[in-house]
């Protein structure tokens, strides 16, 4: 059987995306710049007001782990993604994408529907999300398929199941697996709100800790209470072997497990941030799994991610990601 690059578990959401003005937040009690979770009647209340004001941009499927894992196929890397979807038009549209893009899944359907994430990206680019979770909340330990992550480098695990309990027992189980096979695992936290909202169940995420760690400079003050940047990254290596901080446009700090490591950002003009983060993981773990160094790795997570700010939506068309491979070769050679 084949191997696998990368093995990642996470909520498979289909998306929905609005372009919104900044009065629309307070107008309707909406927590502007993070991911809050909602009913399936509390989205609908916000999706028929964006409804009055103007017409979607697109309708995708998503999911942070499944962005990246899209990333790296592209790329032409081989991924593995458990996630839960129901039997209808939405989990069928979703489980379609997944196989036209070369990402193996796994898993039986569930009766409740498919869940959504609505996504409302603000003039200044940044994305904020209501999402309902829909079958996403089910995803359980049985959902994982064992054969597919012994063949794994890397299992990839989405700080969003930490507010599922069955999500964050599959995530914890996949976790405490890898370690004892002698993968290497890696996270990412998601969003600030996850730490505000759910720190002890991430620590239980997090055990003893993992040997890679995605987060934003917010998530990382507010992961290990530092009061800057420089405090927060020697903090964080009680919880990861190696570490990236992302910074947006000031860029991004590694830790390779010995040193620090910062990486400036390309300089774009930004117009919708969904999905960056999800990006530089994506680039970051296929270079990993292709034998990169953590710098090189950096380098096309870096090129990806301003590419995916610089238009809308959290991904890019197959064709630019060869493209940005084809760069980062001709960076490294000079041709």
């Amino acid at each position: 059987m084949q191997p696998i690059d990368v093995y990642g578990i996470g909520n498979a959401l289909v998306d929905i995306e609005y372009q919104v003005e900044d009065d629309f937040f307070p107008a309707h009690g909406v927590r502007r710049g993070v991911m809050t979770l909602v009913t399936h009647e509390r989205q609908e209340e916000i999706i028929a007001a964006l409804r009055a004001r103007g017409d979607m941009r697109k309708m995708m499927d998503g999911g942070s782990v499944a962005n990246s894992l899209y990333a790296i196929s592209n790329f032409g890397g081989r991924s593995f993604f458990s996630c839960k979807v129901a039997d209808d038009e939405a989990g069928n549209f979703y489980l379609r994408e997944l196989g036209q893009h070369g990402i193996r899944t796994c898993g039986d359907f569930h009766e409740v529907e498919t869940g959504r994430c609505l996504i409302m990206i603000s003039p200044d680019a940044e994305r904020t999300m209501y999402t309902f979770l829909g079958a996403s909340e089910f995803l359980s330990p049985a959902d994982l398929d064992f054969d597919a992550v012994r063949r794994a480098q890397y299992v990839y695990i989405e700080g969003y199941l930490v507010s599922s309990d069955s999500g964050r027992a599959a995530a914890i189980e996949l976790r405490k697996f890898a370690a004892e096979n002698r993968l290497r695992t890696a996270l990412t936290f998601s969003d600030p709100s996850l730490l505000e909202i759910f720190p002890d169940q991430m620590k239980e995420m997090l055990g003893d800790g993992v040997d890679l760690m995605f987060c934003n400079e917010e998530e990382a003050r507010l992961w290990t209470g530092a009061a800057d940047l420089g405090e927060a990254c020697v903090a964080l290596r009680s919880f990861a072997k190696q570490f990236v901080v992302t910074r947006g446009a000031k860029g991004s700090v590694l830790f390779d497990g010995n040193h620090f490591i910062e990486l400036d950002a390309h300089k774009v003009k930004a117009v919708d941030t969904t999905g960056a983060g999800d990006a530089y993981a994506g680039g970051f773990l296929y270079a990993l799994s292709k034998g990169q160094s953590l710098p090189q790795a950096g380098q096309l997570a870096t090129r990806i991610a301003a590419a995916v700010v610089s238009r809308f939506g959290p991904r890019l068309e197959a064709e630019d990601y060869r493209r940005l491979l084809q760069d980062q070769v001709s960076s490294r050679t000079g041709k």
